[in-house]
């Protein structure tokens, strides 16, 4: 029984930020998705990478180690997802790219310092960014054919990233003013994103939804297992290793749905790999966590 009360105080908060979005939308409130997302990814959510890596007490080589485990990952989710795509005889411009790359800012980073505190959101921002670095490049030429390191470059969360990194490195701190109106801005990007998410799921219509919840549970069982192996080839520690599993196994992201309708892929079974691989995580987050705690 306390394990079940332990996984509820985790999860609940951040489904209930995201059903405070879905609500809103549904009362017939307006809310601007792209101006709050401009402002969580430009601004917020930077704030929060930084002042959690410069903050963490985490060794840097075991960072560096979850940096690799985490490339390595994603390695492993790209080959198995490009082999299942084939297989199932589906296009790959509108199935590969949500497969491989989850909701790992939304859900990814509030799950981590609710269930690891400081130090998981330390350990979860680094794999966020190898997330976000893969799906500027590799991610954006799935969908359209061409990538974009220039966009990688500057992308402030990979700014935030990078420095944060140095400053854990060599044990610097901000002054304390400025620490804490960056913490502040930092505290805005959580809840700003899971309400998002709540708003975006709200907005979606879906169809096939059959094949996107046999997708979905596919998709949960090749990340868990490619994070599981990546940490025990890269010999992570228990948090670390439960930290990369969460991640990987976050449903769909909203932007996979975005850049689908950008681009010119199928849009429509993308956003339905978004709603039921999200209203799917509602059972599999608590019970991997539940398995990894």
């Amino acid at each position: 029984m306390s394990i079940i009360l332990t996984v509820l105080n985790i999860t609940a908060p951040v489904f209930l930020l995201a059903a405070v979005g879905f609500v809103w939308v549904k009362l017939g409130f307006e809310y601007r998705v792209q101006f709050v997302t401009r402002m969580a990814m430009t601004l917020a959510v930077p704030c929060l990478i930084f002042t959690a890596l410069m903050e963490t007490k985490i060794d840097p080589a075991a960072l560096a180690d979850l940096s690799l485990a985490a490339f390595v990952a994603y390695a492993l989710v790209m080959i198995v997802s490009f082999v299942v795509v084939k297989l199932g005889e589906l296009e790959t411009r509108t199935y590969l790219a949500p497969l491989i790359f989850g909701n790992t800012g939304n859900l990814g980073l509030p799950l981590a310092l609710f269930a690891f505190g400081q130090t998981g959101l330390g350990y979860a921002v680094v794999v966020f960014a190898v997330m976000a670095i893969l799906s500027f490049t590799i991610g954006i030429w799935m969908v359209a054919g061409s990538g974009s390191l220039k966009r990688v470059a500057q992308e402030p969360l990979v700014a935030a990233t990078l420095l944060g990194a140095v400053f854990l490195w060599q044990g610097w701190e901000t002054p304390d003013f400025l620490t804490n109106t960056l913490t502040l801005i930092g505290q805005m990007a959580i809840p700003m994103m899971l309400i998002t998410l709540g708003v975006a799921v709200a907005r979606l219509e879906t169809a096939a939804l059959t094949q996107a919840l046999v997708l979905s549970l596919i998709k949960v069982a090749v990340c868990v297992g490619a994070g599981w192996g990546a940490a025990l080839v890269f010999g992570l520690g228990p948090v670390a290793t439960a930290v990369l599993i969460v991640q990987l196994a976050t449903p769909v992201a909203v932007t996979s749905y975005l850049l689908a309708e950008k681009y010119g892929a199928d849009a429509q079974p993308v956003a339905g790999l978004v709603v039921v691989s999200t209203l799917l995580s509602v059972a599999t987050l608590p019970l991997i966590l539940a398995f990894v705690i």
